[in-house]
């Protein structure tokens, strides 16, 4: 089942055709030396409080600036997949009619990856989504939070085989109790996390959704750069 999981998971996180753009421009509105940004994410469900990482400073940056300017205000979390993860940041899913097929909006740039061994796909993980990319460059606005499952060590041990991945003693910890996507690993960057309001995540996950794994109700959001 692991492997099944693992299989389709990848496939449906490759940011689904979207278009290749030039690299993000280096003039960004945030200063990347700040600290701690902390972002709110409102939702009918409940609010998730994000903390960014300082180790990812593009990335970083470019959400802090994109959530303090409005963008993803009225966005959808437009693939919701239990057990894997909730995405969204398409900006054609703002005034998107029902039933339309959403995933294909993006912003117009790319950023590059910023893999960091100490920072995995955990549950409540919020990761960069992507085309499949040789530089595994960055979507510059669509995202997604890991929900994920809790996996054993065996699990594990036979993700280290199949990937040639190897995961530390604090990710065996992590992924055999809260759990996380860890067949994600040093495939998608991942640039922050939630601090309150995993529950949350598992409200929208457990939504009802149609075929392209768009919510039958719509789950919009509002975000507001709180530090």
């Amino acid at each position: 089942k692991m492997k099944t999981l693992a299989t389709c998971c990848c496939a449906l996180l490759l940011l689904f055709g979207l278009r290749s753009y030039a690299q993000q421009p280096t003039a960004m509105a945030a200063d990347s030396a700040q600290k701690d940004r902390i972002v709110l994410i409102k939702t009918d469900f409940g609010d998730m409080k994000v903390r960014l990482y300082n180790e990812t400073p593009q990335h970083r940056d470019n959400f802090a600036k994109l959530a303090g300017e409005g963008y993803y205000d009225s966005l959808l979390f437009h693939r919701v997949i239990s057990s894997f993860m909730i995405q969204g940041g398409d900006p054609q899913s703002k005034n998107a009619q029902p039933g339309q097929m959403l995933g294909m909006g993006d912003i117009g740039y790319t950023i590059p990856a910023e893999f960091n061994d100490s920072l995995f796909h955990k549950k409540g993980a919020i990761c960069a989504a992507r085309t499949e990319n040789p530089a595994k460059a960055s979507s510059g606005c669509q995202f997604y939070i890991v929900q994920g499952q809790v996996l054993t060590n065996e699990q594990l041990q036979m993700l280290e085989m199949q990937r040639g991945l190897k995961f530390s003693d604090k990710q065996k910890e992590v992924y055999t109790t809260l759990g996380g996507t860890p067949f994600l690993d040093k495939n998608y960057t991942v640039f922050g996390e939630v601090i309150e309001g995993l529950d949350v995540i598992d409200k929208i996950a457990a939504v009802q959704t149609q075929p392209g794994d768009r919510p039958v109700q719509d789950v919009r959001m509002k975000m507001t750069v709180v530090q």
